[in-house]
C-alpha cells in the first residue's frame, strides 16, 4: 500500500471539489480551499477520523467498500477510482458489482434533484447510491450490506420489504422482479454472482421458485409503483429505468403519476425532511 500517493490522491481530489460539486450548501468561513475532511467523510459514511489518518499517511488497509465510497464522494472518474484502488493494493471492483463506479455526471444529476427521487442499481437490484429525496421515500439503502442491499433479495425473504408496498400489487412486483433477474441470466449467463443469487431465491422463496420455473423474462425500463409511506400516506409513482450499456447500472427516476395527489405529498415530503434534518443538527450543537 502507498500510504503516501494514496493521501496525495485523496487530498488533490479533495481540494479541487466545491460545496455545490457535490450537493453542499457553501456554509461560512472557509479556511481552505475545496470540501473538508469532515465533508468527504460524510458524504462516504465513514468518520472523520478514519478519513483523516488516511490523508496523514497512516492508519488502517481501507478495505474495497471504504475506497469505492471515497471514490464516489471524490466524484472520481472510473479511471480514477481504479489509481485508488491500485494505490491502496486492492483489486478495482469487476464490472458488475456492489462497488460499481458511478459516473461523475450521474452523482451530479442525483444531487440536483431536488423533488424528485433517484438512485442507483445493478443489473442485481442491489442499490449502489440514492439521492436525499429516494432516501426519505423508501428509506437509506446505502447503509445496508451484503444480501440485504438487493431489492430482489429482500422483496422474497423479509416481510419488510414489503411493508411499503400494498398488499394489491405484491403479485405484479414479484414477477417484475422475476422477469428481470430472468433478463440478467440471459445477458451475464454462468456469472458466479448471478448463480448464486439465484440458487440461494430458489431455497429461500418458494414463491420465487414457482415464478421462476415459468421462464418470464422481461428487462424492466419503466414502471409504475405505488407507496406507503409512513408520514405522508399513498405515493402513486411512475418509474423510469436509464441503463447504461457501458457499466449494466440503471438510474432510477421516481415522479408522480399525473392526476394524483403524489406531487404534493412529496413536496411535503421534502420540508418534513428538511425540518428533520435541523432537529438532528440542532441537537448535535447542544
Amino acid at each position: 500500500m502507498d500510504r503516501i500517493a494514496l493521501a496525495d490522491l485523496l487530498r488533490s481530489r479533495r481540494e479541487r471539489l466545491g460545496p455545490a460539486d457535490v450537493g453542499l450548501p457553501p456554509g461560512l468561513r472557509r479556511r481552505t480551499p475545496g470540501l473538508r475532511r469532515d465533508e468527504v467523510a460524510a458524504l462516504a459514511s465513514i468518520s472523520t477520523d478514519y478519513y483523516a489518518r488516511l490523508e496523514q499517511r497512516r492508519g488502517p488497509h481501507p478495505s474495497p467498500g471504504v475506497l469505492s465510497a471515497l471514490a464516489r464522494a471524490l466524484r472520481m472518474t472510473q479511471d480514477e477510482r481504479d489509481h485508488l484502488f491500485h494505490l491502496a493494493d486492492q483489486a478495482p471492483p469487476a464490472r458488475h458489482s456492489t462497488g460499481a463506479h458511478v459516473s461523475p455526471g450521474v452523482l451530479y444529476l442525483l444531487d440536483r434533484l431536488d423533488d424528485t427521487p433517484a438512485f442507483v442499481v445493478d443489473d442485481l437490484s442491489r442499490v449502489v447510491v440514492q439521492n436525499r429525496m429516494s432516501k426519505l421515500v423508501s428509506g437509506d439503502q446505502e447503509q445496508l450490506i451484503g444480501r440485504e442491499r438487493s431489492h430482489v433479495w429482500r422483496w422474497f425473504t423479509d416481510d419488510a420489504g414489503r411493508v411499503r408496498v400494498p398488499e394489491d400489487d405484491w403479485d405484479t412486483h414479484s414477477r417484475v422482479h422475476v422477469a428481470d433477474l430472468r433478463a440478467t441470466v440471459g445477458h451475464r449467463g454462468d456469472d458466479p454472482d448471478v448463480s448464486a443469487l439465484v440458487a440461494d431465491l430458489l431455497e429461500a422463496s418458494p414463491e420465487f421458485a414457482m415464478l421462476w420455473a415459468q421462464h418470464e423474462v422481461a428487462v424492466r425500463r419503466s414502471d409504475h409503483k405505488r407507496m406507503l409511506h409512513p408520514e405522508v400516506g399513498l405515493l402513486d409513482l411512475l418509474c423510469e429505468h436509464l441503463t447504461s450499456s457501458i457499466d449494466g447500472l440503471t438510474l432510477v427516476l421516481l415522479h408522480p403519476n399525473p392526476g394524483s395527489d403524489c406531487r404534493e405529498k412529496l413536496d411535503l415530503l421534502a420540508v418534513v425532511g428538511t425540518q428533520d434534518l435541523q432537529s438532528e443538527n440542532a441537537d448535535h450543537r447542544r
